[in-house]
């Protein structure tokens, strides 16, 4: 038997993942969710009537005879925060859409979608989105095939444009590809098709391709034995009413019936449980937002999105695998898959508390991958032993002794008790805002270490007595300076000719008490121990005396400095080398 191909659809942020499905199965999802990304790896079906009916006209001219019952669509969120989630779409997908964005080409994500394709063999073809945008270009709901007879010369030669530099940008990651109606060979070269999910245009194609080339060159892949015990990933676990709670599950293998014996990942293990019903959703509907009624089946073949209904999931997992049990070993294969992803160490790392599996291991991987070691991830609430365990590691190194917690809950207290111990907890339902909020903070906490180092360093300074600003011989001097660069500090030991004349005591501007002066900046100066006609005279240039530890200090933040401070540094380090050497000579 020949099941649908799983198509999983891939590409960057705003490449128009959601629009593309949206426009297919004539629904809306993508306002609902969080920060316009699709965070849940959502199904589509799309039967063979349909692809029939978009694709008029189309069969004949590329020679495609389908047989294939139709297609089921993987929604893969695009961006890197879901690395292990779309590793999961693209284990189990035949084919990919790739989409990209015809102004931007090939963005980071867009790469690391490529990437993932490759390391699984996963084949794909490219949409290549929002050729609306082209200035001048003639829009319809139609084929890209009638769209480009449409067009005038000049809009043509700028689609090509951007197909040739997407080919070029493609090459470099080992493939050659061509715009779709010009391919000689569709084994060694990929197919880019013009679309507009916006307004539909180049749908038909996307979809007769993916149909046509799984059947003519994929066969193998989707040929399925019906009998075969059901293997599925459970998307979502939640309550329906009248129901109780279900779980959605991708069946890609095998077929799952009334009746059968499952294992499913849960927070406590393994579980294992009978399915009471099947429940399908109507063609074109999304199994996440159906617009109509479910109806009930007694059996389910691979490949579908299918709820099942089961007592005792009340901790089963999203993203967890689901297995039908016919020999006990498949309890095990399921509890093996739930222990390698979460992890319990004794490293000093952050921890991790997430909703599901799935995002357990996208946040892992996204961590890992910027070198943040985890201590602890796991599936659940925040709870109190959290709190303990991240303050006892931020004793150790403040910017680790952290907790992420997405789409899971902080009670109260526990959230309390985290600002009274002065634990940060990083929360949210958007992954790679948490990434960047944790960034961000580290980025200011070490600022603000930097600002209070700053303030209790000698900083580089360079002054020069003014004319006719003597106010004060001695006892101390009071004298008019302008800075000249650097930062002026009251409390700072000045030389002059590699000699210390004495302490900066007070400072005025303006008739007023200031504690700091900076470049260009004229005030009234008092120096202890200096004498003016003794060592200190009109139109002398001092610099502040920067102890060696101070230096070194300095050195440690140069990114904090600017260049004329840097400059004056290095200028107050020669002048202090000449004083050390002239003191042990």
């Amino acid at each position: 038997m020949i099941r649908q191909p799983i198509i999983a659809v891939m590409g960057h942020v705003d490449a128009g993942k959601t629009k593309f499905l949206d426009c297919i199965r004539g629904t809306c999802i993508q306002e609902k969710e969080a920060g316009g990304i699709t965070q849940h790896i959502g199904a589509t079906e799309v039967p063979l009537e349909t692809i029939h009916e978009l694709s008029k006209g189309l069969l004949q001219k590329y020679k495609f005879n389908l047989s294939i019952p139709g297609i089921l669509f993987i929604d893969t969120p695009g961006h890197e925060a879901f690395t292990n989630l779309r590793k999961r779409g693209g284990s189990i997908a035949d084919l990919a859409v790739l989409m990209v964005d015809v102004h931007k080409g090939l963005q980071n994500q867009t790469i690391e979608a490529i990437e993932i394709l490759k390391s699984y063999k996963t084949p794909f073809i490219v949409a290549l989105n929002k050729i609306d945008s082209i200035k001048g270009w003639n829009t319809g709901r139609r084929t890209i095939t009638e769209g480009l007879s449409l067009q005038s010369e000049n809009v043509l030669e700028e689609l090509d444009k951007k197909i040739y530099e997407l080919a070029g940008q493609l090459s470099v990651h080992g493939f050659n590809a061509e715009r779709f109606d010009r391919v000689q060979n569709f084994t060694q070269e990929i197919l880019v098709i013009p679309t507009s999910a916006k307004y539909g245009e180049g749908i038909p194609e996307v979809l007769l391709f993916l149909a046509g080339l799984t059947q003519k060159f994929l066969e193998k892949n989707i040929s399925i034995n019906e009998t075969g015990p059901g293997k599925g990933t459970v998307l979502e676990v939640k309550e329906e009413k009248g129901l109780g709670l279900t779980m959605d599950v991708i069946l890609y293998n095998g077929k799952l019936k009334v009746g059968d014996e499952i294992a499913v990942g849960g927070k406590d293990g393994v579980i294992r449980t009978k399915i009471r019903a099947l429940l399908e959703p109507n063609p074109l509907d999304e199994i996440r937002s159906p617009q109509d009624k479910f109806k009930n089946i007694k059996e389910v073949y691979a490949a579908t999105g299918v709820k099942v209904v089961s007592p005792g999931i009340a901790g089963a997992l999203s993203g967890s695998p689901l297995r039908v049990i016919i020999t006990g070993e498949e309890v095990k294969e399921v509890q093996e898959e739930i222990q390698n992803v979460k992890i319990d160490s004794d490293v000093t790392g952050a921890i991790i508390k997430t909703d599901a599996l799935g995002s357990l291991e996208a946040l892992i991987k996204l961590l890992e991958g910027q070198e943040i070691k985890i201590r602890k991830a796991d599936i659940g609430f925040v709870s109190r032993r959290d709190v303990m365990e991240a303050e006892s590691i931020k004793e150790k190194d403040k910017f680790k002794g952290v907790i992420f917690a997405f789409n899971t809950k902080i009670p109260h207290e526990i959230s309390e008790e985290a600002e009274k111990k002065q634990v940060k907890i990083f929360s949210g339902n958007v992954i790679y805002k948490l990434i960047e909020e944790y960034e961000e903070w580290i980025n200011s906490e070490k600022e603000k270490s930097k600002q209070e180092l700053l303030r209790t360093l000698v900083l580089p300074a360079k002054f020069k007595i003014m004319k006719d600003h003597i106010f004060r011989n001695c006892k101390p001097a009071i004298v008019g300076v302008k800075v000249l660069g650097g930062k002026l500090r009251k409390g700072i030991k000045v030389m002059k000719n590699e000699i210390i004349i004495g302490e900066v005591k007070a400072m005025q501007a303006d008739g007023k008490s200031v504690e700091e002066a900076n470049e260009n900046q004229e005030l009234a100066v008092s120096i202890d121990k200096a004498v003016v006609g003794k060592n200190l005279f009109e139109e002398d240039t001092l610099y502040s005396f920067i102890p060696l530890s101070d230096l070194t200090q300095l050195n440690k933040i140069k990114d904090s400095l600017t260049d004329t401070e840097l400059d004056l540094i290095d200028e107050i380090k020669k002048i202090e080398e000449k004083m050390f050497k002239e003191e042990s000579a």
